[in-house]
């Protein structure tokens, strides 16, 4: 068996490309790494790599690459098609559900993510170990409804000690 991978980045398609870089940098603080930038349908290496991953046709789309302070990859993507839906809340579908980001003061980046036009999807922050252990974790959304996830300590941290 093989080690284990490390993460290198996500990514998330949304209707205001704008709009998403200033949620993601200023309410979760992640550093811009490549500003918003057109992709366009050609014979570059970029161009023929999206005709492998999204088929003939595709066009064009733009694209924007942050990183969290641990250097996991954040790309957001918006394609001309992409429009500004709100799609109901189905956990159990395949696909991707949340991601996760790591704060120890939630309260304070709850305020931040408010502030920027997302919002705290549960009625409060959750304790995992109430009374024993100080770790915490609350689900908010982003502007255009994906779910991030906050905790305050570590994966492994806070599911080494079986949470359940």
């Amino acid at each position: 068996m093989s080690a284990p991978v490390s993460f290198s980045h996500i990514g998330i398609t949304v209707p205001d490309l704008e709009k998403a870089v200033d949620f993601y940098t200023k309410a979760l603080g992640l550093y811009l790494i490549m500003a918003p930038t057109e992709i366009k349908q050609d014979d570059s290496a970029i161009g023929v790599m999206c005709d492998d991953v999204f088929g003939p046709g595709w066009g064009s789309f733009r694209i924007a690459h942050m990183a969290t302070a641990d250097r996991i990859g954040i790309e957001i993507f918006e394609f001309p098609k992409t429009t500004d839906e709100r799609r109901p809340f189905e956990y159990w579908r395949p696909g991707l559900f949340h991601f996760c980001v790591q704060d120890p003061d939630l309260e304070a980046r709850i305020k931040l993510i408010e502030q920027h036009g997302g919002r705290q999807r549960m009625e409060k922050v959750r304790h995992y170990y109430p009374g024993q252990k100080p770790y915490r974790m609350v689900y908010c959304e982003d502007p255009f409804g994906n779910i991030v996830e906050l905790y305050s300590h570590s994966y492994e941290l806070t599911y080494s000690a079986g949470a359940y």
